[in-house]
């Protein structure tokens, strides 16, 4: 079994890579999915499970891109999408060791925690439980049907209208219903399925809920507290296949943090002085 071996540093370039041959901007998704193609990664490889539900590659991966965007290559210009600045749009490869450097000289002076020496060959990544992590783990806690009304939330606060929980035993997974009305002209007829997955969800679990929503709805969700393996996103946009659309654990939280449901969000504001202003005067 060939194991993810990849650190956050190494896959800098192959990031960069991704985003110049996506024409410069790219989804989360869509750069992982390059990066993939880039470096021939294995399904082992690519579902590797770092912890909770976040695969390796998808984490480190995060930690790319932020000192990426740290140093001036990326910009994050809306939530999960970013873009090549003019800098990067000038740089084919990175001088990777230099960046690294240059990120931990800067949190050297920010905060006084952190040191990396110049001449490391392996940067140690940072373990910190970040805020979905937490919230998905509360999440997992609660009860099934719990869970259930908790996402019958959700989806009416982006704006579906009779929402119904209906989950029962031989209702072929689906727990349930609602409907979607885009501009006030067509309406969808869509179905949900939950599940509070610790893990990755399969292929066979994205068949079966089609095989449900078939005949009974014009979409069929799919939302799940884990990680979809990269099998079953592509066989959830399958051709030829009724189309399911896929909520894993990361934009399940995201989605509530948008919302505030269960989640706080505090502003904190950060003073600096310009000193160079007072020499003008």
């Amino acid at each position: 079994m060939s194991t993810f071996d990849y650190s956050f540093d190494k896959l800098l370039n192959p990031c960069l890579k991704a985003f110049h041959q996506l024409g410069g901007s790219g989804t989360n998704q869509e750069v992982e999915t390059k990066v993939i193609e880039i470096l021939k990664l294995s399904k082992n490889q690519i579902n590797e499970i770092h912890r909770g539900n976040v695969t390796k590659l998808n984490y480190r991966l995060r930690w790319a891109r932020n000192y990426l965007k740290r140093d001036g290559i990326l910009e994050n210009p809306s939530r999960a999408v970013w873009a090549l600045t003019e800098k990067g749009r000038r740089i084919t490869k990175i001088n990777v060791k230099e960046l690294v450097r240059r990120i931990a000289e800067l949190d050297s002076c920010k905060k006084k925690q952190k040191e990396v020496t110049e001449d490391s060959d392996n940067v140690e990544e940072v373990e910190e439980l970040e805020w979905q992590e937490e919230l998905l783990d509360v999440v997992k806690r609660i009860s099934p049907g719990s869970f259930e009304r908790l996402c019958q939330r959700l989806l009416r606060e982006l704006g579906f209208n009779q929402v119904e929980v209906t989950g029962r035993s031989g209702d072929g997974g689906i727990d349930g219903k609602g409907i979607l009305k885009i501009g006030s002209v067509i309406t969808f007829r869509v179905v949900f399925q939950c599940k509070r997955y610790k893990d990755t969800v399969s292929t066979s679990t994205v068949r079966d809920f089609r095989g449900a929503v078939q005949g009974r709805a014009d979409k069929g969700l799919l939302i799940s507290t884990g990680s979809f393996t990269r099998d079953a996103r592509i066989e959830a946009q399958r051709d030829g296949a009724l189309a399911i659309d896929l909520m894993d654990g990361n934009e399940l939280a995201e989605r509530l943090k948008e919302l505030s449901l269960g989640v706080d969000v505090e502003m904190v504001e950060e003073v600096t002085v310009k000193k160079d202003w007072f020499s003008t005067l």
